[in-house]
């Protein structure tokens, strides 16, 4: 039986394109003030688009088992407006299924419309998307790392005499060897976690083992630096035993401060603080509520990188710290811009490697390597 009009908003994200990755769609009727169905799906590793499409095919979907006869598609989307619209061409091949796809249930309706939206005026499409990222992020669908980056072969732990031949800086860098420390049962519940202390699970202390064995016997390792917070310090005492080392702490390697959100999962924030919570996730001067926020944690962890190559000059340091503190130190040995914050993502017990010169240049060596868990 037809319901006549209703109106479909659909959504898709990707935190790295490709990365984990979800989308969200909302139905409303005509006049727009009633939600008739919701769908929001996490797809493992896809990239913007393709989780744009599907989140169309998701809308369509529920519009068709609603018994609509015509429907008003709204996305902020430009590529799958233009391309469902026939103004664009298809010419991805991983477009051309998808779109076909659409197009298909499309068929059922007596009307369909293609109207492009703001990114404002499509927030409950948004937040569907954001927790079905939050879900697929960390989560057991994501391709393990260890298969996208080859492991570190030995030599790369250690600092090089000098810089490479193509680039134009001087003298030997201050090496870091970035862990992020293992898992906690925050980690394991995809909660914020933040200045909360929670110790490891036994699955984290194996973690913590596994990178051990990997640092042990590389006598060019001359110091390890941990956070303050209990989880790093757990996962930095093994690797300081198999090299014979004291933990230093230092305490502007500490975890964003989330505030009122800590302890909290992705879909709680969103919902306790959904306005916010949006602007938090695309704005780096934004703090969670009595937290901090990324600039914030920025200009401590520049302080950090000055002080530890002061004091480390040309030697090669074990870091172990969190996700974002390891975030903040690429982006300054990539001169990235804030972007690299929302699309990199990091595996618990993870390893990276930054470089800095004396001349202030920097290089990135490895990013995300799980092959010693």
């Amino acid at each position: 039986m037809s319901i006549g009009r209703v109106v479909v908003e659909a959504d898709g994200g990707s935190r790295g394109n490709p990365g984990p990755a979800g989308y969200g769609a909302v139905v409303f009727d005509a006049p727009h003030d009633t939600v008739l169905a919701e769908r929001w799906e996490s797809l493992g590793v896809a990239t913007n688009n393709v989780a744009e499409y599907r989140g169309l095919i998701a809308g369509l979907e529920a519009a068709a088992e609603l018994g609509a006869s015509m429907v008003d598609v709204r996305m902020d989307s430009k590529l799958v407006i233009e391309q469902m619209s026939g103004r664009w061409k298809v010419k991805h091949p991983d477009m051309i299924p998808l779109q076909r796809s659409a197009s298909e249930i499309a068929q059922r309706f007596e009307q369909v419309n293609y109207t492009w939206i703001p990114r404002a005026e499509n927030s409950h499409a948004d937040r569907l998307a954001n927790q079905a990222m939050d879900a697929a992020d960390l989560g057991p669908e994501v391709e393990p790392a260890s298969s996208l980056l080859p492991a570190a072969p030995a030599s790369a732990l250690q600092a090089p005499p000098a810089a490479p031949g193509w680039m134009d800086v001087q003298g030997a860098p201050t090496r870091m060897l970035l862990l992020r420390h293992g898992q906690t049962p925050l980690s394991v519940e995809r909660r914020y976690s933040g200045r909360g202390n929670p110790s490891l699970t036994d699955v984290g202390r194996a973690q913590a083992d596994g990178a051990a064995k990997r640092f042990a016997g590389h006598g060019e390792i001359t110091a390890v630096v941990s956070s303050p917070l209990a989880r790093a310090q757990q996962s930095a005492a093994g690797a300081a035993a198999a090299l014979g080392l004291p933990v230093t702490v230092v305490e502007g390697l500490t975890e964003t401060d989330f505030g009122d959100w800590e302890g909290l999962t992705f879909r709680e924030a969103a919902e306790r603080d959904p306005e916010l919570h949006r602007r938090w996730l695309s704005d780096t001067s934004v703090r969670p509520p009595s937290g901090e926020s990324f600039d914030e944690v920025r200009e401590r962890i520049v302080g950090v990188r000055n002080d530890l190559t002061s004091t480390y000059g040309g030697a090669t340091i074990v870091v172990v710290t969190h996700v974002t503190p390891i975030k903040m130190l690429l982006q300054l040995a990539l001169d990235a811009g804030p972007s690299l914050l929302y699309r990199l993502h990091l595996d618990l017990a993870s390893l990276s490697i930054a470089d800095f010169y004396p001349d202030g240049g920097s290089s990135v060596r490895l990013v995300n390597d799980t092959s010693h868990l």
